[in-house]
């Protein structure tokens, strides 16, 4: 995008952000924060897979996925279905 572009955008949202509420300006200023964050925010990278060894949790994953843990799981939390 050229600079004249992100110019217009910029003026065009100060002309619009001029004509809302004060709980819509709290609601524009969330969601620019949030902008901002995802933009800058990086998942970290690991280098090697993590150790079951070291974090006995992981050996936990996907064991409640058999029977009997996952045999109707949904009946059992939300009742039976129509």
């Amino acid at each position: 995008m050229s600079t004249t572009e992100t110019q217009m955008l910029r003026q065009a949202l100060f002309v619009e952000v001029e004509k809302l509420p004060e709980d819509g300006l709290r609601e524009v200023l969330d969601f620019v924060r949030y902008l901002i964050f995802k933009s800058t925010w990086q998942i970290p990278k690991m280098e090697k897979p993590p150790d079951p060894h070291q974090n006995p949790l992981l050996k936990l994953i996907g064991s409640l996925d058999v029977e009997p843990f996952a045999d109707n799981i949904d009946e059992e939390l939300y009742g039976e279905l129509p």
